[in-house]
């Protein structure tokens, strides 16, 4: 059928040559051990790649030890994370892919247990974990827990800050090295870049935070400082959550207005549009095929910068 056309045309972004639009995103596997890919990241990614997506993007990958999620998540901040991933970056290429990796920290969320190893069925799956379990201490903008039960992270001083961006940093520059073509920098679903962007997590006073530019003032060193290792030639991505769905939080005019900045800067170039995940006071209006789709459409629209668009899509 002729509208299903576009779907299989290539797409250039940069240097970069796709051969369709259609993206394998970065789906947790927690499957990791101490941050390293192995046999089960090389044919998950492997697989997708050879079905055919234009794009496979490699699950959200942490630049530090303290920003994953679980124990079972991906890491890329030594040596022999780097090789793992490199082994993962070749055989999407060799299966006729582009090698694309997201890269992030957890904040707040951070210290959970692995959701498809759970064995006590009291506790609900992918639950916050104790010192006692193995787990570690948060950390965020702010002393506010994500909600009840889930541990009240440590408040970051500028210097950590500083420290956190030079982290992403490094973490692209091992991307790059690893092999990777296209970079995502993780800046939805509570994590620390949205929960400096978010209001409810966000209640500093310093120049990180009392207003919304002040707020994105993270997202804009990160970039600057993702870009200082991530070549000119190659794209670069962010992900974003694009609405909070609750009163008093972002919605769809401040990620217009945050996308307007990005697109002024020239060095971001695709936005991920996703939603949600800042608060547990989130109401998602309705839940259907394709119900994000619309933040993609106002952003690419409004803004005139190419956009992602996920969540429920199952046909064309």
């Amino acid at each position: 059928m002729p509208y299903t056309q576009p779907l299989f045309r290539p797409l250039t972004i940069r240097s970069v040559t796709l051969a369709n639009p259609i993206v394998l995103p970065p789906m947790c596997q927690y499957a990791a051990t101490d941050g390293i890919a192995d046999d089960w990241h090389v044919q998950h990614a492997g697989a997708r790649a050879a079905g055919g997506a234009g794009m496979v993007m490699v699950e959200a990958t942490h630049v530090s030890a303290i920003g994953r999620i679980t124990h079972g998540c991906l890491g890329l901040w030594n040596d022999e994370q780097q090789a793992g991933l490199a082994r993962v970056a070749r055989i999407i290429e060799r299966c006729g892919s582009v090698p694309a990796i997201q890269i992030g920290h957890t904040g707040r969320k951070a210290a959970t247990a692995i959701p498809w190893a759970e064995v006590d069925s009291s506790r609900p799956e992918g639950h916050p974990m104790t010192m006692e379990e193995g787990g570690w201490q948060a950390v965020a903008p702010s002393p506010i827990a994500f909600k009840d039960g889930y541990q009240t992270p440590r408040e970051l001083t500028v210097a950590e800050i500083s420290e956190i961006i030079g982290q992403f940093a490094e973490s692209a520059r091992r991307a790059r090295e690893a092999g990777f073509r296209i970079l995502e920098i993780h800046g939805a679903h509570g994590y620390l870049i949205h929960a400096f962007r978010s209001a409810f997590s966000n209640r500093r006073i310093d120049d990180y935070g009392s207003s919304p530019e002040k707020r994105r003032r993270f997202l804009m060193e990160a970039i600057d400082a993702v870009r200082g290792e991530w070549p000119g030639d190659l794209p670069l991505f962010v992900r974003l959550s694009c609405d909070e769905y609750a009163p008093g939080g972002i919605d769809i005019a401040d990620t217009i207005e945050l996308a307007q900045a990005l697109r002024a800067r020239g060095d971001v170039d695709l936005i991920d549009c996703s939603s949600g995940g800042g608060t547990p006071t989130q109401r998602i209006p309705s839940v259907h095929p394709g119900y994000q789709v619309p933040f993609a459409e106002a952003i690419r629209r409004t803004v005139g910068i190419p956009t992602g668009a996920v969540g429920l899509i199952s046909s064309p």
